[in-house]
């Protein structure tokens, strides 16, 4: 959009641009950053002819336009609101922002609409619509300057210093709405001596010393880059700011330090053979500390005639017998442990095949471990120390919503952990907190896009990445989520509480397939009949080898899930494996907001209240507000009264909800009504996704 080439400006003889060269695209947001006197003003005022160029050029759409006028350039699309504010102190607020439009002969009732949306957007000019512009504080005149220069409706509008002089909390609320403008599309040319600030709010960054372009690139990249920060920005300390060569503002007055703040959490290995390599020494420890520490384990292999030093090869992982959901139930409360109970430092569940939840126990390695991995998932996603997170998933015993936090921690960003439901709590700590990450179930996210969407407050939030897990989406979905929250870029996270928790795996930023931790697990996939191990490619059930796991180890567990190994390197460049988003199930086994439901659980449920008979049918669907729903159609028994269905389907709502935690809605309908068969009886009708997966 706009292309500044060789910019050079004398004031006098004083040369204060030096051949400038830059670019900003089509709604894009880009940051000058540098001291005072560096020359981010003059390039502002050059662009938008308030001061002639010596030499050089100014690109707009592909014209040139050096040394047109500001009119001219207000004409063309631009705006500017300049440092210092430069509100005319004698004139009330809206006789300032209808300066803003004077050049473009607007009708009054295009002035007025153009009032309107400045209104909508900076509320408190409203409230003093009719004040003079002198006597507002310092932030209400930058909220006047900006709301003047919005009057001509700009696709590029230049900030000069939109922080200068103001306190802190202003601050925060001026840039959140420089946030707002640009999802809304508007491109913003932005110059700030407060890297910090700029930095955070901008996609590129150009820093800019003596006249010229020092360097440049992404802006997360430029303030987090430890060698670059030494390079550019010197080595300013709290008692000597001034040391930096940007001077005493920005990232020299403020430390931006966090413990590891720029550790690399993906794993050393350049090649497949160095993986695999790893890969055995972790089977080998695995099936040797699963031998020597778990009786049910040892048991298994010796009934398989498999010892630990017979684990030669990674070909050998076939000989081990399979791990399954029946092993933790018979081995509750602490299944499959490995370790002395005084090694074990936590313990997490999910539901159960009867009723009995999967209990896993966790020494600290495997508590460390877990959060690597997940600070890993996040760093896939592009989150850094700089981000805000809010967590909208499960605490307790659950694994979500610790997991998430764990990792945000270790990763170094703010982690706000608000937990799951209680909309408008949400919606609250998006707009308060401006929370960037967004971690929920798919079905949570689509709920609040839609509400989002429905209180018009797409360009009042932050969120730019949601992370989300536990349930399975379609493309459609997806895209919906996305384009409701404001264009939001969407990561698919995969985990299982028998493994770890969520965390095991995560969509890559080319948004193609999940990249799971190989390092730290093997994963096979397997015919779910016969039970022989399937070429990469062809879908069948995930069975997971943990390599380093104390508390509980699982020795190939058969997770149920049905998904493909993905076979060549990723266009993102990791050399971690991958595989296809999660498709589906093996078994019956459902996934309802966030809790799995085994119709075996049911059965139980079912079986326990007088008066049912044994036929049932579960039918999920999903509203337009993204909300799941869960109707239980259940037989009354054979004899029973038709008057006794509005009790009984009252008393089944309450058992789902005391023993599954969560609500259904109960129909009984007469015996014999369902459907009868001689095979396996269809249970489960699942339209809550109607399109492709992946």
């Amino acid at each position: 959009m706009l292309v500044v080439r060789h910019l050079v400006v004398h004031y006098g003889t004083a040369e204060a641009l030096r051949g400038m060269s830059f670019s900003v695209a089509a709604g894009e947001t880009v940051a000058l950053v540098g001291a005072n006197g560096a020359g981010k003003t003059t390039t502002l005022r050059a662009i938008m002819g308030l001061v002639r160029p010596s030499g050089g050029s100014v690109v707009l759409d592909g014209r040139e336009v050096t040394g047109s006028s500001p009119a001219a350039m207000v004409r063309r699309g631009l705006a500017l609101s300049p440092e210092g504010r430069e509100v005319f102190p004698e004139l009330t607020v809206e006789e300032n922002l209808r300066l803003g439009a004077l050049v473009l002969q607007l009708s009054r009732a295009e002035e007025g609409r153009r009032l309107d949306e400045v209104y909508h957007r900076f509320p408190r000019l409203l409230e003093r619509r009719t004040q003079a512009a002198g006597t507002l504080s310092g932030g209400e005149q930058q909220m006047l300057a900006m709301g003047r220069a919005l009057m001509a409706r700009p696709r590029l509008l230049l900030l000069d210093e939109p922080s200068l002089g103001l306190a802190p909390k202003i601050t925060d609320e001026i840039f959140a709405i420089i946030r707002g403008l640009a999802r809304s599309g508007t491109a913003i040319l932005i110059v700030e001596q407060n890297a910090a600030r700029a930095l955070t709010a901008s996609s590129r960054a150009y820093l800019v010393a003596g006249g010229r372009i020092v360097h440049e690139g992404e802006s997360r990249q430029l303030l987090l880059d430890p060698v670059l920060r030494r390079a550019f920005l010197g080595a300013a300390s709290d008692h000597n700011p001034a040391a930096s060569r940007l001077g005493a503002a920005g990232l020299t007055n403020i430390r931006l330090e966090k413990p590891l703040m720029n550790q690399n959490f993906m794993p050393s290995f350049t090649s497949p053979e160095e993986l695999a390599a790893h890969q055995l020494r972790g089977l080998q420890w695995t099936v040797r500390h699963a031998y020597e520490g778990c009786s049910a384990y040892r048991a298994k292999l010796e009934a398989a005639g498999i010892r630990p030093e017979d684990i030669q090869s990674l070909e050998d992982l076939r000989r081990l017998p399979f791990t399954t959901a029946e092993d933790l139930r018979d081995g509750y409360p602490f299944p499959l442990r490995a370790v002395p109970y005084e090694q074990l430092v936590r313990i997490h569940a999910s539901s159960g095949t009867t009723g009995k939840r999967k209990v896993l126990c966790y020494t600290q390695k495997d508590i460390d471990d877990w959060m690597y991995l997940f600070a890993r998932c996040y760093q896939m996603a592009g989150v850094t120390p700089l981000d805000r997170v809010q967590i909208a998933v499960g605490y307790g015993v659950w694994t979500a919503g610790v997991g998430f936090q764990l990792g945000c921690e270790k990763i170094g960003a703010l982690a706000i952990p608000v937990g799951p439901g209680n909309i408008d709590m949400q919606i609250q700590f998006l707009l308060d907190f401006q929370s960037t990450v967004f971690c929920s179930t798919a079905s949570m996210a689509l709920l609040m896009a839609e509400e989002i969407h429905r209180r018009g407050l797409a360009e009042k939030i932050a969120v730019r990445k949601i992370i989300y897990g536990s349930e399975r989406s379609s493309r459609s979905m997806r895209a919906k989520i996305s384009e409701l929250f404001g264009g939001a870029e969407l990561f698919d996270i995969t985990g299982l509480t028998e493994l770890y928790g969520p965390g095991m795996g995560i969509e890559c930023p080319d948004h193609d397939c999940i990249h799971y931790w190989a390092d730290y697990y093997i994963l096979e996939i397997v015919d779910p009949q016969t039970l022989q191990p399937l070429p990469d490619g062809e879908w069948g059930e995930m069975v997971v080898t943990t390599l380093c796991k104390e508390g509980a180890p699982l020795l190939r567990y058969r997770t149920r899930d049905i998904t493909r190994i993905i076979p060549g390197p990723c266009t993102c460049g990791t050399v971690l494996p991958r595989h296809s988003r999660i498709k589906g199930r093996t078994d019956d086994t459902i996934k309802f907001r966030g809790v799995n439901i085994y119709p075996s659980s049911v059965d139980a449920i079912l079986s326990s209240i007088p008066g049912l008979g044994s036929e049932y049918q579960m039918h999920l669907t999903r509203d337009e507000a993204g909300r799941d729903h869960l109707r239980l159609v259940v037989e009354r028994g054979q004899g029973v009264e038709r008057a006794r269905g509005m009790d009984l389907e009252r008393e089944i709502e309450h058992q789902v909800k005391k023993q599954l935690l969560v609500s259904i809605r109960a129909e009984v309908v007469d015996y014999g009504s369902l459907p009868r068969s001689e095979r396996k009886s269809k249970r489960v009708f699942d339209t809550r996704i109607q399109d492709e997966i992946v």
